[in-house]
Order: C-alpha cells, then structure tokens, then sequence
C-alpha cells in the first residue's frame, strides 16, 4: 500500500494520530527532506520502524521505480513531504502513477493543506476555485501564464517563493489590473501569520514596503474574472507583446498570439505595438 500522508504546514499540533500511528509501523517512509522527518517524528514522540529514504525532485524521476518495486513486493509505504499533502506541487505524482499502474492500493492520510488554508482565510469567493501552483520565474513565461488566465472566473490559488512575491503581484496587477481582489497568506498557522487584502495594485505597495523583503511561505488568493469583457490599454497590450518578444517570437508572431488570447483586434495590437 501507498500511503499519502499530509504533514502540518506550521503547527505540529495539527498533526494526525493516524500521521503518527503510519510513521511507526510502515515499512518504508519517503521523505522530500528526511532530517525534517527525523525532527517531525521527535515532536510527534514517535519512534519510525522502518527504513527512510529520500524522495525529492532532484531524484524522485530515479527513485520511483525502487519504491515501486518495494510496494511490488508487498510493503507499505508512507509518503511525506516538508509540508501539507504529498504531489501537490511537491514530490508524489510520480510514484501515485507507478503504484497505480502495478495495481497497488494508494491512499491517504489527509490533514492540513496550503491551499485550502489559505482559501478560506482569503475572504475571497470559494464555491468555485483552482489551483496553479508556482508561476514562471521568466518574466516573458509568467506574463503568458496570467494573460491565459485573464478571463478564468473562478478565485485562483498559486504558491509563490518571498522573494518572488513582490514581481509576481506586480505581474497580476499589469495583466488582470490593480483592482482586482486579492489576498497574500503569509507563514499559515504559524506564529507570525499574517493575510494582507485588498486589490493587486494595493498588495504590491504592501510587498514593496516590508523593511526585509516579504519573508515565510506564501500562497496568493486572487478572485476570478468578472462577467464583463476585459479593455486592454495600448501600454497593456504593448506589454504584452513585448513580453513575447522576450520570449523568443518576432514581432509579426506576438502581435498575432496577443492578439489571440486577447481578443483585441489584430490592427489594434499592431498600432499599440507600435506606437
């Protein structure tokens, strides 16, 4: 049996009985990092039976077909990563892919999650909401990213690293506009959580004015798109093209792809662009 099991994104307390009770008697135990694990099960008073291996990305394309071949013959693997639920932009998919495919049971623990966190504390609508883990590092690449995502209308979940908040907010706000809704969840359930609020434009002046830089985990909330058309400015939509540009495509190619996901009319981009 696979075991996913969910560890606490900040308080130990949020730990299960079950986490504990699988960490003693499984076989095996994957950890994305395992002197976290080692500390994990100090906190926990639990002692782990079995055998620990390492399971992150830089060897997890390597290693799952090991851990397959142990669930293979018969062992019982718990799964955890640093924090939250295991293959939600953490290590996992990969052997959840083997384990199914060998018609080995998967399962999970369940227990605290980033997203879900960070959903609810957002004050932000979550009837209905997705998930788009981390955003590009590249300028060019994120850009396109938020432009596919102009006109999603569900509330939008992305992780993000401290250092990168502040350009990735920015990013939001030139693309979807400084009005939009959103929330920063910072260190969730630890002792210096904080959620800032208000429109993306606001949450930049926010990011820019932390004496040290946005520090802790982050998760960004930002609310779907309205039901009325988005209007691109030619500075918008010059951006956009430019962004492209970066990217690699000639000029004539990003006027066409802008022009595409925007909706805006080709002659319209091309006199923005070159305006």
């Amino acid at each position: 049996m696979l075991i996913l099991a969910a560890t606490p994104i900040g308080q130990v307390a949020d730990a299960s009985g079950r986490l504990a009770e699988a960490l003693a008697t499984a076989d095996v135990v994957a950890a994305e990092d395992t002197r976290r694990l080692k500390r994990l099960a100090s906190e926990l008073g639990v002692e782990i039976g079995g055998r620990i291996v390492s399971y992150f990305e830089g060897n997890e394309e390597r290693r799952t077909p090991e851990l397959a071949a142990f669930l293979a013959d018969g062992l019982t693997i718990v799964l955890v990563t640093d924090a939250g639920m295991p293959s939600v932009s953490d290590p996992g998919y990969r052997l959840v892919v083997a384990a199914i495919e060998a018609d080995i049971k998967v399962t999970s623990i369940p227990g605290p999650s980033a997203v879900l966190t960070a959903l609810a504390v957002s004050g932000l609508p979550v009837d209905r909401f997705c998930f788009e883990g981390f955003l590009p590092r590249k300028a060019g690449e994120r850009t396109t990213i938020l432009t596919e995502l102009a006109a999603e209308r569900r509330t939008m979940v992305f992780f993000e690293s401290p250092h990168r908040t502040e350009a990735s907010l920015r990013a939001m706000a030139d693309v979807w506009g400084a009005d939009r809704p959103a929330a920063v969840c910072r260190e969730l359930t630890k002792t210096y959580e904080e959620v800032a609020r208000g429109g993306l434009g606001e949450l930049v002046e926010w990011a820019a004015n932390q004496e040290q830089g946005v520090r802790g985990e982050v998760t960004i909330v930002v609310a779907g798109a309205t039901a009325e058309r988005r209007t691109y400015a030619p500075n918008d939509l010059r951006a956009l093209v430019a962004a492209r540009q970066g990217d690699g495509l000639s000029r004539k190619d990003a006027i066409e792809q802008v022009a595409g996901e925007t909706g805006v009319r080709k002659k319209d981009v091309y006199d923005a662009a070159h305006s």
